[in-house]
Protein backbone atom coordinates (compact mmCIF):
# COMPACT_ATOMS: atom_id res chain seq x y z
CA UNK A 1 0.00 0.00 0.00
CA UNK A 2 1.62 3.23 -1.17
CA UNK A 3 0.99 6.65 0.76
CA UNK A 4 -1.75 7.72 -1.57
CA UNK A 5 -4.20 4.43 -0.87
CA UNK A 6 -3.10 5.17 3.03
CA UNK A 7 -4.66 8.34 2.43
CA UNK A 8 -7.68 7.00 1.40
CA UNK A 9 -7.99 4.48 3.40
CA UNK A 10 -10.72 4.39 6.36
CA UNK A 11 -8.90 2.11 8.65
CA UNK A 12 -6.18 5.13 8.61
CA UNK A 13 -8.61 7.95 9.38
CA UNK A 14 -9.75 6.09 12.14
CA UNK A 15 -6.35 5.82 14.19
CA UNK A 16 -5.73 9.49 13.26
CA UNK A 17 -8.98 10.16 15.59
CA UNK A 18 -7.85 7.75 17.95
CA UNK A 19 -4.35 9.02 17.85
CA UNK A 20 -5.57 12.86 18.17
CA UNK A 21 -7.72 11.68 21.27
CA UNK A 22 -4.85 11.66 24.09
CA UNK A 23 -3.59 14.76 22.86
CA UNK A 24 -6.93 16.78 22.49
CA UNK A 25 -7.52 16.46 26.07
CA UNK A 26 -4.59 17.37 27.19
CA UNK A 27 -4.71 20.14 24.73
CA UNK A 28 -8.09 21.63 26.27
CA UNK A 29 -6.41 20.88 29.83
CA UNK A 30 -3.45 23.02 28.53
CA UNK A 31 -6.08 25.81 26.96
CA UNK A 32 -8.23 25.82 30.19
CA UNK A 33 -5.04 26.57 32.68
CA UNK A 34 -2.87 29.24 30.19
CA UNK A 35 -6.18 31.27 29.89
CA UNK A 36 -6.79 31.87 33.46
CA UNK A 37 -2.78 32.97 33.31
CA UNK A 38 -0.49 29.77 34.25
CA UNK A 39 1.48 27.65 31.98
CA UNK A 40 0.86 23.87 32.35
CA UNK A 41 3.80 22.13 31.74
CA UNK A 42 3.09 19.49 34.22
CA UNK A 43 0.53 17.74 32.11
CA UNK A 44 3.25 15.01 30.96
CA UNK A 45 3.22 13.73 34.66
CA UNK A 46 -0.28 14.18 35.22
CA UNK A 47 -1.34 11.97 32.57
CA UNK A 48 1.56 9.45 33.24
CA UNK A 49 0.26 9.51 37.05
CA UNK A 50 -3.60 8.99 36.11
CA UNK A 51 -3.01 6.23 33.57
CA UNK A 52 -1.08 4.41 36.29
CA UNK A 53 -3.99 5.01 38.54
CA UNK A 54 -6.50 4.21 36.27
CA UNK A 55 -4.70 0.65 35.70
CA UNK A 56 -4.64 0.16 39.40
CA UNK A 57 -8.36 1.21 40.54
CA UNK A 58 -9.72 -0.58 37.61
CA UNK A 59 -7.57 -3.74 38.50
CA UNK A 60 -8.33 -3.42 42.50
CA UNK A 61 -12.37 -3.28 42.12
CA UNK A 62 -12.81 -4.64 39.09
CA UNK A 63 -14.94 -1.44 37.64
CA UNK A 64 -13.42 0.68 34.62
CA UNK A 65 -15.46 3.38 35.83
CA UNK A 66 -13.51 3.35 39.18
CA UNK A 67 -10.78 3.54 37.67
CA UNK A 68 -11.63 6.21 35.28
CA UNK A 69 -12.22 8.25 38.83
CA UNK A 70 -8.79 7.35 40.39
CA UNK A 71 -7.29 9.03 36.80
CA UNK A 72 -9.01 11.86 37.50
CA UNK A 73 -8.52 12.46 41.06
CA UNK A 74 -4.60 11.82 41.01
CA UNK A 75 -4.63 14.04 38.00
CA UNK A 76 -6.67 16.71 39.49
CA UNK A 77 -4.09 16.59 42.71
CA UNK A 78 -0.90 16.82 40.89
CA UNK A 79 -2.84 20.09 38.66
CA UNK A 80 -3.61 21.71 41.96
CA UNK A 81 -0.44 21.05 43.73
CA UNK A 82 0.89 22.71 40.75
CA UNK A 83 -1.09 26.06 41.50
CA UNK A 84 -0.41 25.82 45.26
CA UNK A 85 3.17 26.20 44.04
CA UNK A 86 2.49 28.89 42.36
CA UNK A 87 -0.21 31.06 43.83
CA UNK A 88 0.47 30.24 47.37
CA UNK A 89 4.56 29.48 47.50
CA UNK A 90 5.00 31.67 44.41
CA UNK A 91 7.08 29.31 43.11
CA UNK A 92 8.11 29.74 39.30
CA UNK A 93 5.68 27.57 37.49
CA UNK A 94 8.15 25.63 35.01
CA UNK A 95 10.23 24.52 37.55
CA UNK A 96 7.63 22.83 39.49
CA UNK A 97 6.07 20.96 36.99
CA UNK A 98 9.72 19.99 35.71
CA UNK A 99 10.08 18.52 38.77
CA UNK A 100 6.70 17.29 38.92
CA UNK A 101 7.66 15.58 35.33
CA UNK A 102 10.18 14.22 36.95
CA UNK A 103 8.86 12.85 39.87
CA UNK A 104 6.29 11.15 37.41
CA UNK A 105 8.71 9.29 35.27
CA UNK A 106 10.24 7.92 38.35
CA UNK A 107 7.52 7.28 40.33
CA UNK A 108 5.35 5.67 38.54
CA UNK A 109 7.90 2.79 37.44
CA UNK A 110 8.27 2.60 41.77
CA UNK A 111 4.87 2.16 42.53
CA UNK A 112 4.11 -0.06 39.42
CA UNK A 113 6.94 -1.95 40.37
CA UNK A 114 5.33 -2.07 44.21
CA UNK A 115 2.35 -3.68 43.14
CA UNK A 116 3.41 -6.02 40.61
CA UNK A 117 6.81 -6.55 40.53
CA UNK A 118 7.56 -5.00 37.01
CA UNK A 119 9.04 -2.27 35.97
CA UNK A 120 7.64 -1.74 32.50
CA UNK A 121 3.74 -3.15 32.08
CA UNK A 122 1.14 -3.83 34.22
CA UNK A 123 -0.18 -7.02 32.19
CA UNK A 124 0.17 -8.70 35.22
CA UNK A 125 -2.86 -6.58 36.33
CA UNK A 126 -6.47 -7.29 35.38
CA UNK A 127 -7.35 -4.10 34.40
CA UNK A 128 -10.37 -3.26 31.93
CA UNK A 129 -10.75 -1.44 28.80
CA UNK A 130 -13.19 1.29 27.91
CA UNK A 131 -16.38 0.04 25.75
CA UNK A 132 -16.55 0.90 21.85
CA UNK A 133 -19.05 2.65 20.87
CA UNK A 134 -20.99 2.10 17.41
CA UNK A 135 -23.01 5.38 16.20
CA UNK A 136 -26.57 4.32 14.54
CA UNK A 137 -27.45 5.14 11.06
CA UNK A 138 -23.95 6.49 11.30
CA UNK A 139 -22.04 3.25 11.28
CA UNK A 140 -24.18 2.02 8.05
CA UNK A 141 -22.26 5.18 6.05
CA UNK A 142 -19.92 3.89 3.61
CA UNK A 143 -15.98 5.38 4.55
CA UNK A 144 -17.81 7.78 7.15
CA UNK A 145 -18.95 4.98 9.25
CA UNK A 146 -16.10 2.85 9.41
CA UNK A 147 -13.95 5.78 10.11
CA UNK A 148 -16.28 7.86 13.19
CA UNK A 149 -18.06 4.30 14.57
CA UNK A 150 -16.73 1.92 16.56
CA UNK A 151 -14.39 4.17 18.64
CA UNK A 152 -13.61 3.72 22.15
CA UNK A 153 -16.50 6.29 24.46
CA UNK A 154 -13.60 8.26 25.78
CA UNK A 155 -12.83 9.18 21.63
CA UNK A 156 -16.47 10.93 21.62
CA UNK A 157 -16.18 12.39 24.86
CA UNK A 158 -12.69 14.18 23.79
CA UNK A 159 -14.59 15.92 20.61
CA UNK A 160 -17.98 16.90 22.76
CA UNK A 161 -15.46 18.19 25.58
CA UNK A 162 -14.29 20.59 22.86
CA UNK A 163 -17.73 22.37 22.37
CA UNK A 164 -18.22 22.06 26.25
CA UNK A 165 -14.52 24.12 26.87
CA UNK A 166 -15.83 26.32 24.10
CA UNK A 167 -19.77 27.11 25.77
CA UNK A 168 -17.73 27.58 29.36
CA UNK A 169 -15.31 30.03 28.31
CA UNK A 170 -17.09 31.96 25.85
CA UNK A 171 -20.94 32.12 27.23
CA UNK A 172 -20.79 31.36 31.22
CA UNK A 173 -19.69 33.85 33.91
CA UNK A 174 -17.38 31.73 35.12
CA UNK A 175 -15.62 31.65 31.66
CA UNK A 176 -15.66 35.56 31.70
CA UNK A 177 -13.74 35.40 35.20
CA UNK A 178 -11.10 32.88 33.99
CA UNK A 179 -10.53 35.18 30.58
CA UNK A 180 -10.52 38.44 32.41
CA UNK A 181 -7.80 37.30 34.82
CA UNK A 182 -5.51 36.14 32.22
CA UNK A 183 -5.88 39.40 30.86
CA UNK A 184 -5.90 41.40 33.56
CA UNK A 185 -5.42 40.34 36.62
CA UNK A 186 -5.56 43.57 38.93
CA UNK A 187 -8.66 44.85 36.28
CA UNK A 188 -10.89 41.77 37.32
CA UNK A 189 -9.57 41.38 40.97
CA UNK A 190 -10.81 45.45 40.98
CA UNK A 191 -14.35 44.31 40.48
CA UNK A 192 -14.61 41.63 42.94
CA UNK A 193 -13.49 38.68 40.89
CA UNK A 194 -11.32 36.05 43.01
CA UNK A 195 -8.06 35.32 41.05
CA UNK A 196 -6.89 33.07 43.45
CA UNK A 197 -10.18 30.94 43.59
CA UNK A 198 -10.56 31.54 39.91
CA UNK A 199 -7.62 30.27 39.17
CA UNK A 200 -8.21 26.96 40.96
CA UNK A 201 -11.52 26.40 39.40
CA UNK A 202 -9.51 26.28 35.62
CA UNK A 203 -6.97 23.94 37.31
CA UNK A 204 -9.56 21.53 38.41
CA UNK A 205 -11.05 21.65 35.31
CA UNK A 206 -7.98 21.25 33.46
CA UNK A 207 -6.69 18.33 36.22
CA UNK A 208 -9.98 16.66 35.02
CA UNK A 209 -9.22 16.66 31.09
CA UNK A 210 -5.88 16.04 32.33
CA UNK A 211 -6.85 12.70 33.69
CA UNK A 212 -9.24 11.28 31.13
CA UNK A 213 -6.52 11.89 28.86
CA UNK A 214 -4.37 9.29 30.96
CA UNK A 215 -6.80 7.04 31.68
CA UNK A 216 -7.71 6.73 27.73
CA UNK A 217 -4.40 6.04 26.58
CA UNK A 218 -4.01 3.14 29.38
CA UNK A 219 -7.53 1.54 29.45
CA UNK A 220 -8.13 2.77 25.68
CA UNK A 221 -5.07 3.62 23.09
CA UNK A 222 -3.40 0.51 25.15
CA UNK A 223 -5.62 -1.92 27.28
CA UNK A 224 -2.17 -1.85 29.83
CA UNK A 225 -0.05 0.96 31.66
CA UNK A 226 3.51 0.70 30.35
CA UNK A 227 6.36 2.89 31.40
CA UNK A 228 6.68 6.68 29.91
CA UNK A 229 3.44 5.30 28.17
CA UNK A 230 2.47 9.90 27.60
CA UNK A 231 5.77 9.82 25.11
CA UNK A 232 6.12 13.25 25.01
CA UNK A 233 2.38 13.62 24.53
CA UNK A 234 2.15 16.56 27.17
CA UNK A 235 4.30 18.64 25.62
CA UNK A 236 2.98 18.12 21.87
CA UNK A 237 -0.58 19.11 23.93
CA UNK A 238 1.18 22.19 25.32
CA UNK A 239 2.17 23.26 21.97
CA UNK A 240 -0.91 22.52 20.02
CA UNK A 241 -3.15 24.55 22.90
CA UNK A 242 -0.54 27.54 21.78
CA UNK A 243 -1.10 27.00 17.98
CA UNK A 244 -4.96 26.60 18.71
CA UNK A 245 -4.52 30.55 20.66
CA UNK A 246 -7.56 30.97 22.50
CA UNK A 247 -10.22 29.06 20.96
CA UNK A 248 -11.03 25.16 21.68
CA UNK A 249 -11.89 24.25 17.98
CA UNK A 250 -8.63 25.85 17.18
CA UNK A 251 -6.68 23.92 19.66
CA UNK A 252 -8.94 20.25 18.33
CA UNK A 253 -7.33 21.30 15.06
CA UNK A 254 -3.76 21.08 16.11
CA UNK A 255 -4.13 17.97 18.09
CA UNK A 256 -5.34 16.64 14.97
CA UNK A 257 -2.58 17.62 13.00
CA UNK A 258 -0.37 15.56 15.31
CA UNK A 259 -2.58 12.77 15.51
CA UNK A 260 -2.67 12.77 11.42
CA UNK A 261 1.70 12.45 11.33
CA UNK A 262 1.64 9.71 14.90
CA UNK A 263 -0.99 7.34 12.15
CA UNK A 264 1.15 8.49 9.33
CA UNK A 265 4.30 7.30 11.12
CA UNK A 266 2.55 4.59 12.31
CA UNK A 267 1.76 3.08 9.09
CA UNK A 268 4.70 4.00 7.19
CA UNK A 269 6.73 1.31 9.49
CA UNK A 270 4.85 -1.41 7.34
CA UNK A 271 5.11 0.23 4.01
CA UNK A 272 8.83 2.19 3.95
CA UNK A 273 11.96 1.19 4.29
CA UNK A 274 13.12 4.49 5.77
CA UNK A 275 14.83 3.87 9.36
CA UNK A 276 12.13 3.74 12.40
CA UNK A 277 14.10 6.10 14.23
CA UNK A 278 13.29 8.83 11.47
CA UNK A 279 9.62 7.32 11.32
CA UNK A 280 9.15 7.38 15.10
CA UNK A 281 10.61 11.29 14.86
CA UNK A 282 7.64 12.10 12.35
CA UNK A 283 5.03 13.92 14.52
CA UNK A 284 7.45 15.31 16.66
CA UNK A 285 9.43 17.10 13.88
CA UNK A 286 5.86 18.00 12.62
CA UNK A 287 4.87 19.98 15.66
CA UNK A 288 8.01 21.68 15.99
CA UNK A 289 7.28 23.14 11.84
CA UNK A 290 3.84 23.76 12.84
CA UNK A 291 4.73 25.87 15.89
CA UNK A 292 7.65 27.63 14.59
CA UNK A 293 5.53 28.48 11.56
CA UNK A 294 2.69 29.63 14.28
CA UNK A 295 5.27 31.64 16.14
CA UNK A 296 6.57 33.18 13.22
CA UNK A 297 3.11 34.00 11.82
CA UNK A 298 2.49 35.76 15.28
CA UNK A 299 5.82 37.55 15.65
CA UNK A 300 5.23 39.31 12.28
CA UNK A 301 1.43 40.40 12.89
CA UNK A 302 2.46 41.83 15.78
CA UNK A 303 5.36 43.52 14.33
CA UNK A 304 3.04 44.94 11.46
CA UNK A 305 0.77 45.76 14.24
CA UNK A 306 3.36 47.71 16.30
CA UNK A 307 4.68 49.38 13.17
CA UNK A 308 0.92 50.65 12.11
CA UNK A 309 0.48 52.16 15.55
CA UNK A 310 4.08 54.10 15.30
CA UNK A 311 2.59 55.40 12.12
CA UNK A 312 -0.51 56.48 13.40
CA UNK A 313 1.44 57.89 16.53
CA UNK A 314 3.22 60.01 14.29
CA UNK A 315 0.51 61.16 12.18
CA UNK A 316 -1.41 62.43 15.09
CA UNK A 317 1.68 64.15 16.61
CA UNK A 318 2.08 66.15 13.34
Amino acid sequence: MDVLNLLTDSNFWFGVLRSTTPVLFAALASLMSSISGITNMALEGAMLFAALFAVIGSALTGNIWIGLLFAVIVSVVVTLALGFFKMRLKADEIMVAIAINLLATGGTVFILYLITGNKSTSSSLPSGVFPALNIPLIENIPFIGNVVSGHNILVYVAFLSVIVVYYLLYRTALGLRIRSIGGNEEAAESVGVSVEKTRYTALLISGILTGLSGAYLSMGYLSIFTAGMTAGRGYIALAASFVGGTNPFGTMLASGLFGLFDQLGNQLQSISNTPQEFIFMIPYLATVIMYTVFAYRRSTRQQRANKKLMKQREAEAQ
